[in-house]
């Protein structure tokens, strides 16, 4: 009997004279098989192919009933065990549990595997993860791409993100996850299209990759790449900045746009992902999902429900607690100098009407001179010549602004840096109250600032006053290049190095980690929005961090009262920013406008109204009470309980179910040694330690091949070992010893599932055997004398050629009767294989080959009969998903509809908008086909399984 068989992964197939290992299969974009396999024989080992199986006249799958059974004459088995084991480890798992990730080189917390164990449980992994600031996004980030990986869907994968976050996010997802991504930039593209031919994608090169959204936006000739490229995973961070904002989608926007349909796992990473207006929220929910959402404007809950994860600080506290030390909060005041009053005296007396007379809506130049003096005078000063240059060139320009800027100016020039009351604070601050002296290198300063005049001013004078020398300070700012940026981050979290400081502008507010060497941040000036407050805290105050943040606010306080009065507005957001991170989450409820830039116009209002402090601290009260005039995460809402604190709690995340996979081995660390230890030619310089769980060794030509499309941070130099350990401890403490040595990555390497070396060694143990043989297995334990068990995997893919359903079988026959099918887990069970030494004679009698020969056939029978069987049974299950998916794709194509119809209706019937509408109804009809027809190809299982028989067990003993 020669069955019908599926081309799945893991199946051996003849193809141009040689063999091959399918590792995947895929349509095209004409609905075409493509498969990619790797070579098997002798002269193609190890070379990867794509081929259009329509295209290819010899391609045969190798049947499973004409399968040779031979001796292994390894000691112990040992070949045999690892050929099964390789296999195993080719099976997808077909739930939504965690199998992975929570082994990832990280402190795992549960919240953490929340985002991956919900977007899982959808048909599609398509989901905004927008936990608050410090929570740790890129490592559930990593932990879904981990699972998806372990799927089988994720072999491509692009990050875009920013370019002072491309170091650190490529850092944390090879450390902890061990996935490689290729840093990308203009001059590597261009690089790589001098090495392929002029038809070639530069984007086809690598198959992990990151790049920063500036770099792609910048070039045109990009768009073209990008529409002809396609991923399993890509993942935008920081992915408000590529919201719709206003009218119009910026060059950001629409990249992103171009972007989302190019891969069929999208994960935006954000903590703060809307403005405030539906409509901006609803383009990232329509990059993730174009059918959930018919009208921008007016849409609930329940139509982008399963698209996103929110949680705060708040909410994940018991897991917290044990890895973020509360932080420790304090404003610290400066009584302003007698020049400085005269400042605040002729800033609270300026009359500028032909500057704040013209303006149209805008914050007034006079608050806008205030927060600069906020700042620094110097900043003030600036901002006063600034203005005082774009008057002199205006021949309309009001005489009278002109005196009194002039006037301003004279008195700021006047303050110097020992009657500058706040820096001089600052110094009594860090020197007498935190007894910080510079010497420790664990111990680290960061100093926020919005203004550059202000940070300019540090840079020069704190070197002097605190007697660092100049090195000991190190700049970030929006102007410096990518390469200097991460240069700078990348030395404040090394132990070696002399940066002592780091002086930021809001550029370091978003992503950043900067708790490594540091817990005490100082925000010398104070920005008016509670989300940058938010952002900026965040870099120290988050997930890793070992020591209790200290937390500064400067302060200058005026015995003039309204001057003064602003400075207790200001303290009102310290306030509410630690009322948020205790009882609320978002902070931004407070102003209901959800922008960083509009938050601060929100509060330089509130100051021009003449709001006393209080007034404005009852204001963001009522505020917070509505949610603001759009706060999507504000509909976890509790019916019972109207306070403001239930009105903001999220619900809690259910328990994340965690699965594991069947293994011969204890661990994959002693897979890997096994099978390191297992090779005819020995691999030079190997070493295993396994006290230490650690293993070394020269990289192999073969696996030599595969590190040149690695990022070239992770390969050892020629001169090195590559260096293996399975603890996550270890990682993370070799991580640590890497920011000491002024090393950028680790050189000892993560030993889990996902390591390329891993996958190498996994590939190579599925072809221990030659072409269309499985070894045959004698125990004298286990079994019974004459009882054989035959060992079959069979697997059902979907129409898109990702498996959907496996089944390991045990045919149990005694002598040459059929008995039972049974789980490979219960076979392992019993007959403990791989937990017990197997003696192995080396040999086998060919009347036994030929007797168990005659049974494969009947083995294969009864295989393809359970599994019909099995099919039909997990068809019960799929049906009725399918079913739920068609209808909801009806159900949402409806509500676009008739959102179509009110569209149109309310224009006045023309040509052209009849032309406009019926271009809109084949969009429509174009969009929901698209989405129909991959539910379809997903969720449709095809008829026939790829069935593998993979070994046979013969008892020739006694059980015992």
């Amino acid at each position: 009997m020669t069955i019908q068989s599926s081309i799945a992964p893991g199946a051996r197939i003849l193809c141009r004279d040689a063999e091959w290992l399918v590792k995947s299969t895929s349509r095209s974009t004409d609905g075409g098989r493509v498969i990619e396999a790797i070579g098997v024989s002798e002269f193609i080992r190890g070379r990867s192919v794509q081929f259009i199986e329509e295209l290819e006249t010899d391609l045969e799958v190798l049947q499973p009933e004409h399968t040779n059974l031979v001796a292994d004459r390894s000691h112990g088995y040992v070949h045999s065990l690892l050929f099964i084991e390789s296999h195993l480890r080719q099976t997808v798992p077909e739930d939504g549990k965690i199998y992975v990730g929570q082994q990832a080189a990280m402190d795992v917390m549960d919240y953490q595997l929340y985002p991956a164990y919900k977007s899982l449980a959808a048909p599609r992994q398509r989901i905004l993860i927008a936990d608050a600031v410090g929570l740790g996004k890129t490592l559930e980030c990593g932990i879904l791409v981990s699972e998806l990986i372990r799927r089988d869907r994720g072999k491509r994968i692009l990050v875009v993100t920013n370019k002072s976050m491309m170091v650190q996010f490529q850092k944390e997802f090879w450390v902890r996850f061990t996935i490689p991504l290729v840093k990308l930039d203009s001059g590597t593209i261009q690089r790589i299209r001098l090495q392929i031919p002029g038809n070639h994608n530069p984007f086809h090169y690598y198959d992990r990759t990151i790049i920063s959204i500036d770099t792609l936006k910048q070039d045109r000739e990009y768009r073209v790449y990008l529409e002809q490229a396609h991923w399993d995973i890509i993942v935008i961070d920081e992915a408000h900045n590529v919201a719709k904002r206003g009218q119009g989608a910026s060059q950001r926007a629409k990249l992103a746009e171009r972007l989302a349909n190019r891969s069929d796992t999208l994960i935006l990473l954000s903590a703060t992902p809307h403005d405030g207006r539906p409509e901006s929220f609803a383009s990232l929910m329509n990059m993730l999902d174009p059918t959930a959402i018919a009208d921008e404007s007016d849409y609930t809950k329940e139509d982008i429900r399963d698209l996103y994860v929110r949680r705060f600080k708040k909410d994940v506290l018991r897991d917290l607690r044990l890895s973020i030390p509360e932080r420790q909060v304090a404003s610290v005041e400066a009584q302003a100098s007698e020049i400085e009053e005269r400042v605040f005296r002729a800033l609270e007396n300026l009359q500028l009407g032909g500057i704040d007379g013209n303006r149209k809506g805008k914050q007034l130049f006079k608050t806008t001179l205030l927060k600069s003096f906020l700042s620094s005078p110097a900043a003030c000063l600036e901002t006063v010549n600034n203005r005082l240059k774009l008057l002199r060139g205006n021949v309309n320009s009001a005489e009278p602004d002109l005196h009194e800027l002039t006037e301003l100016g004279q008195i700021l020039e006047q303050v110097s840096i020992e009657q500058f009351s706040k820096y001089q604070r600052l110094l009594q601050l860090v020197q007498t109250d935190f007894k910080w002296n510079g010497k420790d290198p664990q111990d680290r300063l960061v100093i926020f600032t919005s203004r550059l005049e202000s940070l300019r001013l540090l840079k020069q004078r704190l070197p002097i006053d605190l007697q660092l020398k100049p090195e000991a300070i190190e700049v970030l700012d929006g102007s410096m290049p990518d390469t200097d940026q991460n240069r700078v981050v990348e030395a404040f979290g090394q132990e070696n190095s002399k940066v002592r400081i780091l002086l930021a502008t809001e550029v370091a507010s978003e992503g950043l980690n900067l708790h490594y060497l540091s817990h005490k941040l100082i925000h010398f000036d104070i920005p008016w929005s509670l989300m940058t407050l938010q952002q900026r805290n965040g870099r120290i105050d988050r997930y890793g961090q070992t020591r209790p943040p200290q937390i500064r606010y400067l302060l200058t306080r005026s015995q003039l009262e309204r001057m003064d009065e602003v400075e207790r507005i200001i303290k009102v957001l310290l306030n509410k920013d630690e009322q948020a991170i205790k009882n609320i989450g978002d902070p931004s409820v407070f102003m209901g406008v959800f922008d960083a830039q509009a938050e601060e116009e929100y509060t330089a209002r509130s100051i021009e109204s003449g709001l006393s402090a209080a007034e404005f601290s009852a204001q963001l009260e009522t505020n917070a009470a509505k949610g603001g005039d759009f706060d999507i995460f504000a509909w976890f809402e509790n019916p019972d309980d109207g306070s403001l604190n239930a009105a903001q709690e999220t619900v809690a995340s259910p328990k994340v179910e965690q699965g594991k996979s069947l293994s011969l081995y204890p661990s994959t660390y002693d897979y890997a040694a096994t099978a390191l230890g297992a090779f005819e030619t020995p691999i030079p310089n190997l070493n295993i330690q396994p006290a230490e769980r650690s293993i070394e060794l020269q990289i192999p030509a073969e696996l030599e091949r595969r590190y040149q499309r690695l990022p070239p941070e992770i390969r050892p130099s020629d001169k090195q070992l590559l260096q293996l350990n399975d603890r996550p401890n270890a990682i993370m403490q070799a991580w640590e010893e890497a920011r000491r040595l002024e090393t950028s990555f680790p050189q000892q390497q993560y030993l889990w599932d996902l390591h390329p070396l891993v996958e190498w060694l996994k590939d190579r143990g599925l072809f221990r055997f030659g072409r269309h043989q499985a070894p045959a297995i004698e125990l004298n334990s286990g079994l019974a004398e004459g009882e054989s068990v035959f060992i079959l995997w069979g697997s059902f893919a979907n129409q898109r050629g990702k498996t959907l359903m496996n089944r390991w079988l045990g045919v149990v026959f005694n002598g040459s009767k059929f008995d039972r099918i049974e789980t490979l887990d219960t076979t392992v069970q019993r007959t403990r294989l791989g937990k017990t030494e197997i003696p192995n004679p080396g040999e086998i009698d060919p009347l036994l080959v030929k007797e168990l020969e005659g049974l494969r056939a009947e083995a294969v029978r009864k295989s393809i009969a359970h599994l019909t069987q099995a099919r039909a049974e997990f068809l019960q299950q799929l049906t009725p998903q399918l079913e739920e998916q068609r209808d909801r794709l009806s159900r949402l194509k409806g509500n676009h509809s008739r959102q179509l119809q009110l569209k149109f209706d309310q224009d006045t019937p023309t040509t052209a908008t009849e032309q406009r509408r019926h271009q809109e109804e084949q969009r429509l009809d174009r969009l929901f086909q698209d989405y129909e027809n991959w539910v379809d190809l997903s969720m449709t299982i095809e008829e026939y399984p790829y069935l593998k028989l993979v070994a046979v067990l013969r008892g020739v003993g006694s059980c015992h």
